[in-house]
């Protein structure tokens, strides 16, 4: 992933909820730092001790579930799909559809900033390809390839925005 003068700015946390059906517990980004639209997106996760999975893994040693590190790289990949503008205007939410060369190399601990790192590369009919990293004191913590799926909401749902 490279800066470039190409780049949006921030996204706020305000923002984000408004891409993100995600609310709490399961909103697992704080904010965007920089992203180019088709390309790449990096993000942010504070890690707190008041995180409420840390109540049970594990109490002597808090850790951050890995399933998690993977969730929030799944989001910030939303968040780039929809400002990529790949979802073709349709309505609908995007789905997690695959994990491919998932590797964990460090733990990730209370008082962690996780830096989530997505480049885009591919989508095809709806659905889109991203090769993540997520980082904490610049150490890749985990790396993997995610997939996701434009799907139709459900009846009665939102279309992809929650109000919270």
């Amino acid at each position: 992933m490279s800066d470039t003068t190409n780049t949006n700015t921030s996204m706020d946390i305000n923002e984000i909820r408004t891409i993100l059906p995600h609310r709490y517990p399961f909103l697992l980004v704080d904010k965007i730092l920089a992203y180019e639209k088709g390309k790449w997106i990096r993000g942010i996760k504070n890690v707190t001790i008041n995180e409420p999975f840390f109540g049970g893994h594990f109490p002597a040693y808090p850790v951050m579930p890995g399933v998690l590190v993977i969730e929030a790289l799944a989001q910030v990949s939303v968040i780039l799909a929809y400002k990529s503008e790949t979802t073709g205007g349709a309505g609908g939410i995007i789905l997690f559809a695959g994990i491919d060369e998932a590797r964990f190399k460090r733990q990730v601990l209370p008082g962690d900033t996780l830096v989530l790192e997505a480049e885009m590369i591919r989508t095809v009919r709806g659905v889109g390809k991203y090769s993540v990293r997520a980082l904490a004191d610049d150490k890749i913590v985990c790396e993997a390839v995610l997939m996701a799926a434009l799907r139709p909401p459900l009846p009665g749902t939102l279309n992809n925005k929650n109000e919270g």
